[in-house]
């Protein structure tokens, strides 16, 4: 009877210390015999975490578009003016994309402006290859009005044609650079830019020499005619948005803005005093701003 009592303590003891040794495993976050933790842990699941997609703090970047890009009109008439740019200038009133991230001097070595003052959807994929060759870290692409500024609205660029053009882009970027970012600015509102230009008379009467003639044409004509072909202008430059959306949504190191630059309020100061059309000084900051606070936002 003492014998299988004695056994019977011994066994309990047994699986006491073995519980013990689970529960302080458990505990403590496992690792050795002695309860310490294994210094090879953490880094094992550091090593498993996979690094952030976007960098917030791209080193070098490159800009692709337009006539608004390169800064047209905004320094003298019919005239671009890159160092006033959104993307890449250095203007210190503007404070560009460029500058706000890589500051004055490396944005003066790093950052290089492909825009071409004209520029369509289609003249992209031309852009893109030269930016390529660069190797920048972060592409600006701001593209789509001159699709829209036709001479009439019936010559606009097909959304089709604009989506083609855009996957192109991004597909021989991607050839050459597949981790590039990728920042895409929406088209500008381009029925506000008509609203709020023609309270100048000057502003309209350099419309009449044939800036934007499929929505600044006839400036003051309000007929249902005139009402209906603006509205089909910007309806499609709502779609070309949707397709900048779209096809920026399915590549997992492009940003779109969200319309950000479609729905800003722009008024009169953020129109070059050339044009009436094109941003201003002024406008090109505000345009850097709205650029920053995407590419720099922690979740897109």
């Amino acid at each position: 009877m003492r014998k299988r009592g004695l056994r019977a303590r011994a066994a309990l003891a047994v699986v006491v210390t073995a519980v013990l040794a689970t529960a302080g495993c458990d505990a403590f976050g496992g690792g050795g015999a002695d309860g310490t933790k294994d210094p090879g842990a953490g880094a094992s699941r550091s090593a498993s975490r996979p690094a952030p997609v976007w960098n917030r703090s791209p080193d070098s970047v490159a800009a692709v578009g337009d006539s608004i890009t390169r800064g047209f009109d905004a320094c003298a008439v019919l005239t671009d003016c890159p160092e006033v740019s959104w993307a890449t200038g250095s203007d210190a009133g503007v404070d560009s994309l460029a500058v706000r991230l890589l500051g004055a001097a490396g944005a003066a070595g790093h950052s290089w402006n492909y825009a071409e003052t004209g520029a369509r959807m289609s003249d992209l994929p031309g852009q893109m290859a030269r930016a390529a060759a660069r190797g920048p870290q972060l592409v600006t692409v701001m593209v789509g009005a001159n699709d829209a500024c036709r001479a009439s609205a019936s010559a606009m660029t097909s959304v089709a044609d604009f989506r083609a053009g855009f996957e192109e882009s991004l597909a021989t970027l991607r050839a050459t650079l597949p981790k590039a970012q990728v920042y895409v600015a929406s088209v500008p509102n381009l029925k506000r830019l008509w609203s709020q230009g023609r309270t100048n008379p000057l502003g309209k009467q350099v419309w009449k020499l044939g800036i934007c003639p499929s929505m600044l044409g006839d400036a003051d004509d309000l007929t249902r005619a005139a009402v209906v072909r603006r509205d089909a202008v910007q309806q499609r430059v709502e779609e070309y948005n949707e397709v900048l959306k779209d096809v920026c949504g399915k590549d997992r190191r492009c940003r779109f803005d969200r319309g950000a630059v479609f729905d800003y309020r722009f008024g009169t100061d953020q129109l070059s005093h050339w044009d009436w059309f094109h941003p201003s000084r002024d406008g090109q900051a505000r345009l850097a701003e709205i650029a920053y606070r995407t590419v720099t936002a922690v979740k897109p």
